[in-house]
């Protein structure tokens, strides 16, 4: 991420295809899901607007994260809604799915505005005085609609005027999605190894913390408004499960700031992991109650 050429291109034009294959699995009836389903829709998206970014700065302050570039980076990860990877984990993990996707969509539309008051906060708490520059709100806003909001758009209008071709291009899309996942953290963390390395005991009960502590918030949460056991799940998933992507690129782009970007990296590396335990324990919990019933 040394160069203009990865931060100012490569890395936006990534997230712009990962988003652009969200779209190719999204109608407009999943934005109407919100009316169908309130509590389930307005608990989850609480959790991603409100109470992620709220635990994220408790955590810091608990942990006494020692460098401020990383808490902020932390920050920026909490600040981002959930992504297209919570909506494939929901689905594997027998998460309502449909739940998932209206989740993600509705957060992402929110989160454009969000993201740059959590970021010039975080940057005024934890950076000193003129050891950053703020991010212009409207400026990011705008920036922010055109590398997810647009993409998300188009890849719409595209199932819509013609979904045959985004069915067969919607698990195509979603492959190159993965990969293009995997090579943008890798490059995060090639870019600063050695800082990556110093940094991952530092911020890595950090990112566990907040990791765990969402999935288990979502989950309660969503039990405590007695919803379905998809339901459940997936409000935990879509809680502790976030868009990685967009906030290494939100550190590296719009901030250019390389060590930022390694605690989304660092959180995404988590996520996956348990991301797994979910998946496994879901699948291995529904299969006793069949074999029950």
């Amino acid at each position: 991420m040394e160069t203009n050429y990865l931060t100012d291109i490569m890395l936006p034009l990534s997230l712009a295809v990962i988003m652009l294959g969200m779209g190719l699995s999204l109608v407009p009836y999943d934005f109407k899901r919100v009316m169908l389903y309130p509590r389930a829709a307005s608990i989850g998206i609480l959790n991603q607007i409100i109470v992620l970014p709220l635990t994220g700065f408790f955590l810091l302050w608990l942990f006494g994260l020692n460098s401020p570039e990383l808490a902020v980076g932390i920050m920026i990860l909490a600040a981002c809604p959930g992504g297209p990877t919570s909506n494939l984990i929901s689905h594997i993990s027998r998460g309502d799915t449909a739940l998932s996707i209206t989740l993600t969509a509705v957060s992402s539309l929110i989160a454009v505005i969000t993201i740059p008051l959590i970021i010039n906060l975080s940057l005024a708490y934890f950076m000193q005085q003129g050891e950053y520059i703020p991010l212009p709100v409207f400026d990011t806003i705008f920036k922010l609609t055109l590398i997810t909001l647009l993409p998300v758009s188009a890849g719409m209008m595209i199932r819509a005027r013609a979904p045959k071709f985004a069915g067969k291009m919607n698990k195509p899309v979603k492959v190159i999605s993965g990969i293009l996942l995997f090579m943008i953290i890798f490059a995060a963390i090639m870019t600063n190894k050695d800082i990556f390395v110093s940094s991952f005991a530092s911020v890595g009960p950090v990112a566990l913390s907040l990791n765990v502590v969402m999935l288990l918030a979502g989950f309660l949460s969503a039990r405590l408004l007695r919803l379905n056991t998809p339901q459940n799940i997936t409000i935990s998933v879509e809680s502790g499960i976030q868009n990685g992507t967009l906030g290494i690129t939100i550190a590296s782009t719009l901030l250019h700031n390389d060590v930022m970007a390694i605690s989304p990296a660092i959180y995404s590396l988590i996520m996956f992991m348990t991301a797994g335990f979910i998946i496994a324990w879901t699948n291995l919990g529904i299969k006793r109650i069949e074999a029950a019933a």
